[in-house]
């Protein structure tokens, strides 16, 4: 085993292994290949007689109770409402203005009216609790587990994936799972570092364990054509495969329960599991992490109830049947240029659909339990990760009147659609209610109407009513909350682990609170990239950052001074106008003219452990922490403690002849270059090379680009080996001469 020494607090329990007469390295990285067709399906062509006939249709029930519950509440709340606005609104008549404000008001009332009914059905539902099923005896047939990663550190994902297959082993069925690296990384140090990384998993787990890893050149299609070139390449060899992100982890019996309910279940297509936040630590990161222990699961659980069998996927913490996913879920380009064509950004609600339509079951098992990730941990990093799902949720618009989808496939479409168009239909709705006010207060206001009318329609409001269909739409937004509230203090584990009835309480007001004074924030940037897509701005991808540190200063008042700004002068404004308006609007100017305090303080780790030794916002999970993220934490420390990441790929290659040996062997065999075609990169690497007299040398001259040149050629890759150190260098005149 690999000289990875645990700190006393870090211990962990050591790695399964079987004595190998031969080391497991040596093997090749990737198994034979058992290819499967994965063909680019048409959206808008579908004959429904392909669609498949049920095997099992008894599992077939659809939910009409938790349907009408929750499609006919919301529309009866949203109608009420609308009615209220009306009356709110017709006082001396209704404007052009007046109506505007009553239309946005529907639309944006109607979404949390709907959202708060699907939270009564998983309330109710969550009364009820049941046990996760019991570990099967055994299983039939063959499971991947694969991992995306894209310049990810390796002493992360390849401890979570290790830690992951010990704990499947634990359950005795690990021989029905095979275990897969899929990279698409562009970094060379990074490239490397994942092959020593592999080598080192290696031989810690020994030849027992069938590991894999395969990179990528080119990350054609990002994650979906990562999981698209496995898939192809390789899915013909097993009925399942469960899909990790970088950040996951899943309990080996989480993962064994998938895979025995894919075998008892032969209509399923995708099973998707709960996964809850866990090991964060920044301020802005825990108030999501308890936010999503405490309301998710009522969130989730109404969604499960009303979805049933035409549920959604959530890109991760999934299994898939890989047969049925290779035959429907080939996603096409969508027709144009970015963003709103090209690559399908948000590829898992379309693969959701696109399967559902072939007559397989979509659905979600929110009470399973064993299934993990993490979060940005800030407010800056949220808001780079949403812009790119912001792109992919509207590229759906073009997706949304596909043929033969189930309307519950649409729905999912539209609630990802309308997750962010409702921040600018806020913002509008916050401004008509604006100019209304000033229009009321220093112009001559619109008093006739478009209609022939004797007199003359003054712009007045119902302030008594308004203040009721206020406190309503709080209610409303609230009820969620206090819902996740109430069966937190009814579960005993949630409750105890979460500090007991008074802390909980604390802990939610807290979260309220500052939920409260991020959302404007949020509003206006979300606003910004719904018109960053409008405008024609693609998103491009970049990686996500998943440690704890904090955002430097200067890139917080770059990223929020123009936030600041607007709130001050809606501060001013409101005084001019009136200052009840500013009273009223008191939330929102507040956490505007905060944002950088709020940033700021939300993405320090400190202040997070402060609030973590205090006892608030605390979760089960972080009382007692699941063995599997302490193994996976720990084990992570000792592979960074042990450099696993910190490697410069010319200076490990140029160094370690056996990791030299083994990454050209790894190396795709490339086609002889035609005459007359030379790449850019490849011409300067060659000649910077050539003109080296150490390593050293070559190290300091070549850029990133050129890097990833040279370790991609074997050619360049004898050149680099046959460099001299500059110790060395300077040495030999020394040795020729005591040799003289």
């Amino acid at each position: 085993m690999d000289a990875l020494t645990l700190a006393p607090e870090d211990e962990a329990p050591p790695a399964r292994e079987t004595p190998a007469t031969a080391d497991p390295a040596v093997a090749p990285p990737t198994p034979i290949e058992s290819r499967l067709s994965m063909p680019a399906q048409n959206l808008y062509k579908f004959d429904s007689r392909q669609r498949r006939k049920p095997e099992a249709p008894w599992l077939w029930r659809t939910p009409w109770l938790a349907r009408l519950v929750t499609f006919g509440g919301g529309f009866a709340l949203t109608a009420y409402g609308a009615h209220e606005m009306y009356r709110v609104i017709d006082v001396g008549g209704v404007t052009t203005l007046k109506w505007t404000l009553l239309a946005l008001f529907v639309l944006n009332f109607s979404w949390i009216a709907l959202s708060f009914a699907s939270c009564v059905v998983g309330f109710v539902l969550l009364l009820r609790h049941r046990r996760p099923p019991p570990l099967p005896a055994t299983l039939a047939e063959k499971t991947a587990v694969v991992m995306p990663i894209y310049n990810e550190a390796p002493s992360r994902v390849f401890a979570a994936l290790q830690t992951i297959y010990e704990d499947v082993q634990a359950t005795g069925l690990g021989a029905h799972f095979d275990w897969y690296f899929l990279s698409d990384t562009t970094n060379p140090d990074i490239w490397i570092a994942e092959e020593r990384a592999f080598i080192g998993i290696r031989r810690r787990l020994g030849p027992q364990a069938r590991v894999y890893y395969r990179r990528r050149e080119k990350n054609t299609g990002r994650k979906a054509g990562n999981i698209e070139d496995f898939v192809s390449r390789w899915g013909g060899a097993y009925q399942h495969m469960v899909v990790l992100d970088a950040d996951s982890l899943m309990a080996g019996p989480t993962i064994v329960r998938l895979a025995a309910a894919m075998e008892a279940d032969p209509d399923s297509g995708i099973i998707q599991t709960l996964p809850l936040i866990i090991s964060r630590n920044t301020l802005f990161a825990r108030v999501q992490q308890f936010a999503a222990r405490v309301y998710g699961p009522v969130i989730a659980m109404g969604l499960s109830a009303w979805m049933g069998r035409d549920g959604n996927y959530w890109g991760h913490n999934a299994i898939i049947r890989t047969e049925a996913f290779a035959q429907h879920c080939g996603l096409p380009d969508l027709r144009g240029r970015p963003p709103w064509g090209g690559h399908i950004l948000s590829h898992d609600f379309v693969e959701a659909a696109l399967i559902r339509r072939a007559g397989y079951a979509v659905y979600m098992t929110p009470t399973l339990g064993g299934s993990y990730e993490e979060s940005p941990p800030s407010l800056i990093d949220v808001s780079i990760r949403d812009r790119r799902w912001c792109q992919g949720n509207l590229q759906h618009s073009r997706v949304l009147l596909a043929k033969g989808l189930h309307w519950a496939s649409r729905q999912h479409f539209l609630t990802g659609i309308f997750g962010y168009l409702t921040s600018p239909l806020w913002l509008l709705q916050l401004l008509v209610g604006i100019v209304i006010v000033f229009q009321a207060s220093y112009f001559r206001p619109e008093y006739f109407t478009g209609e022939f009318v004797l007199f003359p329609t003054f712009p007045r409001f119902d302030a008594e009513r308004s203040l009721q269909l206020f406190a309503l739409t709080m209610s409303i937004l609230l009820a969620p909350k206090l819902f996740g509230l109430l069966v937190a203090f009814y579960e005993p584990e949630t409750r105890k682990g979460s500090g007991g009835f008074f802390m909980l309480v604390i802990s939610t007001v807290f979260e309220i609170v500052l939920s409260a004074l991020l959302a404007p924030i949020m509003m206006l940037i979300q606003t910004g990239h719904v018109l960053h897509i409008v405008f024609g701005f693609d998103t491009g991808w970049d990686p996500q950052r998943r440690d704890d540190g904090s955002v430097p200063f200067p890139d917080i008042v770059r990223r929020h001074i123009w936030h600041v700004a607007l709130g001050l002068l809606s501060l001013v404004a409101g005084f001019m106008i009136s200052p009840s308006l500013v009273a009223w609007m008191s939330p929102t100017i507040a956490g505007l003219v905060l944002a950088i305090f709020i940033s700021w303080a939300t993405s320090q780790r400190w202040l997070g452990l402060v609030f973590r030794r205090a006892g608030v916002l605390a979760t089960p999970e972080e009382t007692t922490t699941p063995p599997i993220a302490k193994r996976a934490r720990a084990l992570s420390k000792a592979l960074a403690r042990a450099g696993e990441d910190e490697v410069n790929c010319l200076i490990a290659i140029h160094g370690d002849s056996d990791l030299r040996e083994r990454h050209e062997n790894w190396l795709p065999t490339r086609r002889p270059r035609q005459r007359g075609q030379i790449s850019a990169d490849r011409a300067l690497a060659e000649a910077k090379i050539a003109d080296a007299e150490t390593i050293e040398d070559a190290v300091a001259w070549l850029n990133r680009g050129e890097r990833l040149v040279v370790i991609s050629d074997r050619a360049l890759i004898g050149m680099i080996a046959r460099l001299p150190r500059r110790g060395a260098l300077a040495s030999a005149p020394q040795e020729a001469r005591a040799a003289e």
